[in-house]
């Protein structure tokens, strides 16, 4: 059985905007100034939620069982902080979590400071099911998100994949908003050759 490397980036919190770099053209009161802008913070929810769909992820590809353990004992831990990790990590502080490795620790902070993770993990691609590979073939969804999409919302091709983005389905999955569905329709479109006609993809819904 062939073994893919395959690198896949989980983000979970959007790109700030770029400032435009103007000033004011009126002046501004004291205590009337602009707050300045600050990066989402990501909480301890959504990093234990991560740390749970990697787990899934890993022992769906029958991995490491000593891995996938400790990426689930990193999520309690995450979940039984008493304030929010990132607040930990601000202080220049280690997470008070029982054996959470130093590879787990740097991850996280990871995900925390950027609002991303990535992983590395030996996948076996031919013991994905067929709908989930057919997915790895569309721009932006890499094996963590396929089997989202798979298992979720039942999506097992492009087409599919093509109108749950048309029926706004996959922005109500955890994770998911409006600009990432946009961005799953249009890699969706472009794979399939070109635009689709939506009564030729009705059949399929």
């Amino acid at each position: 059985m062939s073994i893919f490397q395959l690198t896949q980036t989980i983000q979970i919190v959007p790109s700030l905007p770029a400032r435009s770099g103007k000033r004011p053209s009126q002046p501004v009161l004291p205590g009337m100034e602009p707050e300045a802008e600050v990066s989402p913070k990501v909480s301890n929810r959504q990093i234990a939620e991560v740390l749970s769909g990697i787990a899934d992820l890993l022992e769906s590809q029958a991995g490491n069982p000593y891995r996938i353990q400790a990426y689930r004992n990193a999520a309690r831990g995450i979940l039984d902080l008493a304030e929010p990790a990132a607040d930990i990590l601000a202080r220049g502080e280690a997470l008070p979590i029982p054996g959470l490795g130093d590879r787990l620790r740097t991850r996280i902070r990871e995900l925390v400071e950027k609002g991303v993770m990535t992983f590395h993990n030996g996948l076996c691609l031919p013991a994905l099911p067929t709908g989930v590979r057919a997915l790895l073939n569309v721009e932006h969804v890499g094996p963590y998100t396929a089997i989202r999409l798979y298992e979720e919302l039942g999506i097992d091709s492009v087409e599919k994949l093509w109108w749950a983005a048309q029926q706004q389905r996959i922005r109500q999955l955890s994770g998911f908003g409006a600009r990432s569905e946009a961005r799953l329709k249009e890699a969706a479109q472009k794979a399939l050759g070109g635009p689709k006609k939506q009564q030729s993809l009705n059949e399929i819904a």
